[in-house]
């Protein structure tokens, strides 16, 4: 067989698009509903509280609240944590003590 194919031929010139996979919102970060938390290729991160995985294995909000990760049962999971944060809540004074 030859191993070469002539004249105007080429072997190269095929490349793949990039996937731009990744942690897309980090721990403690603000988000809202329906923001995307981690794009992933099978479930190297499992959905918990307040979030949603699609068909393709990513991970987004479903509640608003800051981002929170964590394991569970050996699992490296993805929660959302509503509400105010003890530390950015007001500190309630008392009148006259």
């Amino acid at each position: 067989m030859a191993h070469k194919k002539g004249a105007s031929s080429s072997r190269n010139g095929r490349d793949s698009n990039p996937q731009f996979l990744g942690v897309k919102r980090f721990g403690g970060q603000v988000v809202v509903a329906g923001e995307i938390l981690v794009r992933q290729r099978g479930t190297k991160f499992h959905p918990g509280v307040g979030v949603g995985r699609g068909k393709d294995d990513t991970l987004f909000a479903l509640v608003p609240g800051s981002v929170e990760f964590g394991t569970k049962r050996g699992r490296k999971t993805v929660n959302i944590v509503t509400g105010v944060p003890a530390a950015a809540a007001p500190v309630a004074e008392t009148a006259g003590v």
